[in-house]
């Protein structure tokens, strides 16, 4: 039966760069981010690697692979979500993701699961949601 669990994150570094011309759109980036997870999945320093194609200055979509080192409800481990997401005019950003299959280790070894954020502009901490299965 899957469990869900809940929590917030932070942004803690974001450092982007443009691939290719920056004077048109679409264009594109890559951002390396670090994260700070609370709730039911506790991990400090996530590792994170966005590819973003802005389609306006302010629109676009994005993909990208997150490493978290900590906790899912108690369990310690390790295990790396990819994400796919979009971002708006007005700021907000919605993305889903889910585990990739066999990255769990330790005693999140057989996790699975898929969760969504929807960060809004200016606010710092960002609520998300995760569904998860253990083997």
């Amino acid at each position: 039966m899957p469990t869900q669990t809940s929590g917030h994150f932070t942004f803690a570094n974001w450092e982007e760069r443009t691939v290719g011309r920056s004077d048109a759109h679409p264009r594109m980036a890559h951002a390396s981010v670090t994260n700070s997870f609370s709730g039911g999945v506790e991990a400090a320093d996530t590792a994170c690697e966005y590819t973003i194609v802005y389609v306006t200055e302010k629109t676009g979509t994005f993909t990208g692979m997150e490493l978290f080192h900590g906790t899912v409800d108690g369990r310690e481990g390790t295990f790396a979500v990819e994400e796919r997401g979009s971002f708006e005019a007005d700021g907000s950003v919605r993305c889903s993701f889910e585990v990739v299959s066999g990255s769990a280790t330790g005693q999140l070894a057989g996790l699975r699961g898929t969760g969504d954020f929807t960060a809004r502009h200016g606010e710092p901490s960002v609520p998300y949601t995760f569904v998860y299965d253990l083997d």
